[in-house]
């Protein structure tokens, strides 16, 4: 099938030819129609695989053309980086159109998002917070919108937005139409599309929770944080060229530690997405990222839904996600458009029951791959073992109730010896 087919106007027939698509992916061939006739949809399609394409170019259409100075269609994403994205590419579909699209998101002052609602918008694509604030203010109108998205659902409601979720949709005209797209579908999830979907068509192209096939997943066991960099290290010497590589962190800190460590190994740029950073240090980074200019981008999981650059050839999980669905995003992020991409999950001993879970849900086992023998493998310190120790007895605890931890019969062997100690008598 071609776009052309889908019944898609020539101006955005031009914009999609312009933007390098060569045909329709599956959830765009089966949300466009009815999107396009005005009813609620449940979309349901692995990461990278075009779903935003999916509800903005139907969206888009109906908007037709710009009128009037208040906006007729809501785009709520969870992050700054994911509404971003979005209006990144709704600007490219609304190419050859007089349509306006502004983003508004927290994390910077409000004022030139003001300016941009005064001035008349059609289409509004933000952050849940950063709408009611402006709403509260009264510098956004509602009484026009006709059309309401929610993407990242999933993650939307990992966030806890579900009390903004239901403030927006108290101040939001009732008759509208409805789309809720999202990579995985929990039960709370179902409970959202309950209360603001009517009658929805649901579309599942793929299993639910399953990486894009287009994704060599491997992974590789090394004894600590400090070879893991090694490693890192070592492979980027030896693979990366003029590749874009795309580093996870699970913790800020984290991040910022390897990206400082590798910084000093190389002489290219390297920067770092994460929630202490500014706005516009953020943006500044992804843009870097997509033109190129910046070849490594180490971030934790903030950005795992809002970074959308093909050219993304490999991932690395610098460490493991305990939440296996955010692995699927963040592989998620190569691949794209169907492109091939590989995605390295490196772990340590205590995070092997969190990869565990990870191949419970996508169906299989990853790949496994041997470090270089070339590769140093540092000692691990002290406080790391402790706090690997202390990872696999929480680990332990889950499985078996009844289980004390290696700590508690370390202690309990220190109180015996303490004890036979005191009973002995004092010398004289």
């Amino acid at each position: 099938m071609t776009f052309s087919e889908l019944k898609l106007t020539r101006q955005f027939l031009n914009a999609i030819e312009d933007a390098g698509y060569q045909e329709p992916s599956p959830i765009q061939i089966k949300a466009i129609p009815p999107l396009r006739s005005g009813q609620d949809v449940i979309g349901i399609a692995q990461t990278g695989t075009g779903k935003t394409a999916a509800f903005l170019l139907p969206l888009l259409q109906n908007l037709k053309y710009a009128q009037h100075d208040e906006p007729r269609a809501l785009v709520l994403a969870p992050t700054k980086e994911l509404a971003l994205q979005i209006h990144h590419e709704a600007l490219k579909f609304a190419a050859y159109t007089d349509l306006r699209i502004i983003a508004l998101y927290g994390g910077v002052g409000p004022k030139s998002q003001i300016e941009a609602l005064q001035e008349g918008c059609d289409l509004v694509i933000c952050t849940p917070g950063r709408f009611i604030e402006l709403y509260s203010h009264g510098h956004v109108k509602t009484k026009r919108i006709k059309q309401l998205v929610l993407d990242e659902a999933d993650r939307m409601m990992d966030m806890g937005f579900m009390p903004q979720l239901r403030q927006i949709q108290e101040i939001i005209p009732n008759k509208r139409q409805n789309m809720l797209f999202s990579a995985t579908f929990p039960q709370r999830v179902e409970r959202l599309a309950d209360e603001f979907l009517l009658w929805p068509i649901r579309i599942e192209v793929t299993p639910e929770s399953t990486p894009v096939e287009t994704v060599r997943q491997l992974k590789l066991e090394l004894p600590n944080h400090r070879t893991k960099i090694a490693f890192i290290e070592w492979w980027i010497k030896n693979f990366l060229g003029e590749k874009r590589l795309l580093i996870f962190a699970r913790k800020k800190e984290e991040a910022e530690n390897l990206a400082r460590y590798l910084q000093r190994s190389f002489d290219f740029g390297i920067r770092t997405i994460h929630s202490n950073k500014g706005q516009n240090s953020r943006i500044n980074a992804m843009e870097d990222f997509r033109s190129g200019a910046v070849r490594i981008l180490v971030s934790t999981d903030v950005a795992s839904r809002g970074i959308d650059v093909p050219e993304t050839e490999m991932v690395i999980n610098a460490s493991v996600p305990r939440d296996p669905h955010e692995y699927v995003h963040r592989i998620g992020r190569t691949g794209r458009a169907f492109r091939d991409g590989t995605a390295l999950t490196i772990n340590d001993p205590a995070e092997r029951y969190a990869l565990e879970r990870i191949e419970a849900l996508v169906g299989e086992p990853l790949e496994e791959i041997e470090a270089p023998e070339s590769l140093e493998s540092f000692d691990t310190p002290r406080h790391e073992r402790q706090m690997q120790a202390r990872e696999i007895d929480r680990e332990m605890r889950k499985r078996d109730p009844n289980y004390r931890g290696a700590f508690h019969e370390k202690k309990k062997k220190g109180s015996k010896t303490t004890s036979s100690r005191s009973n002995r008598k004092p010398r004289k």
